[in-house]
């Protein structure tokens, strides 16, 4: 039988920039296994299955592999998949709503779709858990799984600290973009010191981004564990990260501008947004812009 399936790059405005995700459309009937391999032969951070809800309220249930294992939410996905969704129902006719319901293993995931002179040009999730925070390491470790100096490592906001909205990710704050730019996993370090709190992979930022204009902040996300070196654009850590600055800040509301995939030639740029809820909780939202890619069939039993 073949099965389509449509990518997209996530995170851009223009061809082969941001982070691509391969969207299987079709996918009812596919084994576990089979969507494993069928990520693993992309080779991209993300692939996604996308199958009828189980709620027929919601628009879809996606699910989300990298080239080794499933995960239960990711954010240029959603962005991505919500993309290629709503170009087929445009293509087809059919009125596109403002936004659509994923059902994910983390939970519900609502995404507001991006529309600009009648088309749709980007989405914007809202992350499907409130922020946790899971625990923490010191600066020595945080700066042997990046290959980087201990002094490279900021800590005078937080220290080196697992935080989710939903996926958990080590957050690591270093001290300049220089810093950020050497950076690299070591697979050792990963090894005896990961996973933590849920968390296999690393997100490392700056707030030196002067030089980068349109950014806050800039950051890279290393996850080999998972078969990724260096993702281009990391949207669930993104929003993990900017909930964590929001609480630590003592804000209501925060917004930043990332730069993410700059030095591995995929510039991306991600707008998140974390707020604070009548219950008193921080939600988290990111989005941006995407183009859409490739599209064929994939011969599958």
């Amino acid at each position: 039988m073949r099965r389509r399936f449509v990518t997209a790059d996530v995170f851009t405005d223009r061809l082969f920039g941001g982070n691509p995700v391969a969207v299987v459309l079709d996918a009812e009937g596919l084994t576990d296994s089979a969507m494993q391999a069928v990520a693993s032969e992309f080779n991209l951070s993300e692939t996604t299955f996308v199958l009828p809800p189980r709620d027929p309220a919601h628009t879809a249930r996606i699910r989300i592999f990298t080239p080794r294992v499933e995960v239960p939410f990711a954010g240029h996905p959603n962005v991505g998949t919500a993309l290629v969704l709503a170009r087929l129902m445009a293509a087809r006719g059919e009125a596109l709503p403002d936004a659509f319901t994923f059902e994910e293993a983390a939970g519900l995931v609502p995404v507001r779709l991006l529309f600009e002179e009648g088309g749709v040009v980007g989405a914007e999730l809202t992350a499907p858990q409130p922020l946790s925070r899971r625990g923490r390491v010191s600066p020595d470790v945080a700066a042997a799984l990046l290959s980087v100096r201990t002094q490279d490592v900021r800590t005078d906001t937080h220290g080196p600290e697992v935080a989710s909205v939903g996926l958990p990710f080590l957050v690591v704050e270093l001290a300049s973009r220089e810093a950020l730019r050497r950076a690299k996993p070591d697979l050792a370090a990963y090894g005896a010191h990961l996973p933590l709190g849920g968390a296999d992979a690393v997100y490392a930022y700056t707030r030196d981004a002067a030089g980068e204009p349109g950014t806050d902040i800039q950051a890279r996300m290393f996850s080999p564990l998972d078969g990724i070196v260096e993702d281009p654009a990391t949207g669930s850590a993104t929003a993990a990260a900017t909930g964590l600055l929001a609480e630590l800040r003592g804000v209501p509301e925060l917004a930043l501008r990332v730069g993410q995939g700059v030095d591995m030639g995929r510039p991306s740029r991600l707008l998140a947004r974390a707020a604070r809820g009548a219950d008193g909780r921080l939600t988290a939202t990111v989005g941006g812009r995407c183009v859409p890619a490739m599209e064929g069939t994939l011969a599958l039993p």
